[in-house]
């Protein structure tokens, strides 16, 4: 049972790259930081700097801000829910999108489902589903699987194993990679796919040099596009 005199746990998601909040954001979005003092966040500089973003007279000196990232000690994590019990809500924001996402986040939202805490989630941009939103590939069966392996031999391995996954359950599949080796992840994905797989690709979601485009795989071979150190997200399905 929750209890109703206790705070609430808001999932705030952030823009995916430097963009007008107004475009992006709900006006009920900024209305929540604005009264929110508390804060569970990836990267404390750039959580400021999204919340001085939409609001510039916030004061910055009024925000307690904990960090959960790889440097977290996993034993201080309870203790970031602590005003909760106090009736104070807290803000959860990702790095960029939505915060549980491909996310450390998520670890504090099992945390928060644990102790009867309200989890609260807020619209805003997902560059997952936007990608598949633009793709056309099936957004009725689709697998998320992060990062592929670094190995060459593993991922090779891997991207002809999902292929055979996305051609025996009409799924699609979708993957991330570290911006400075896109151009390689998909030099990866041209080679070992089947030319007639339709390979998505979608970077730079909601910003100004946004590109978006899904094609055969044969056809990727004439297609010039630079991807170094932009945010992107890889999709392929392969025909039944």
């Amino acid at each position: 049972m929750i209890d109703k005199n206790s705070g609430s746990l808001y999932l705030i998601p952030v823009n995916l790259g430097e963009n007008e909040p107004s475009k992006i954001f709900p006006t009920y979005n900024i209305k929540v930081v604005e009264r929110l003092n508390h804060f569970i966040v990836e990267n404390e500089k750039s959580a400021r700097r999204f919340i001085k973003q939409i609001l510039p007279d916030k004061p910055q000196q009024e925000l307690k801000l904990n960090s959960l990232n790889k440097f977290t000690d996993p034993l201080e994590i309870p203790s970031f829910l602590d005003p909760i019990k106090d009736g104070m809500d807290i803000g959860l924001l990702s790095e960029a999108g939505c915060p549980g996402v491909a996310d450390p986040g998520a670890e504090i939202v099992k945390l928060a489902h644990q102790n009867n805490i309200k989890v609260i989630p807020l619209v805003g941009p997902s560059s997952i589903l936007l990608a598949m939103m633009a793709s056309g590939m099936n957004g009725q069966s689709f697998s998320f699987n992060g990062y592929l392996p670094i190995d060459k031999k593993e991922r090779k391995q891997q991207i002809k194993f999902l292929e055979r996954i996305s051609s025996e359950q009409n799924q699609a599949q979708l993957f991330i990679e570290t911006p400075y080796r896109n151009n390689k992840f998909l030099e990866d994905l041209i080679e070992n796919l089947h030319p007639s797989t339709q390979l998505c690709v979608a970077c730079d979601l909601t910003l100004t040099s946004e590109f978006i485009k899904t094609a055969p795989v044969e056809a990727w071979k004439k297609i010039k596009t630079d991807l170094h150190k932009r945010p992107a997200i890889f999709i392929f399905q392969k025909d039944v």
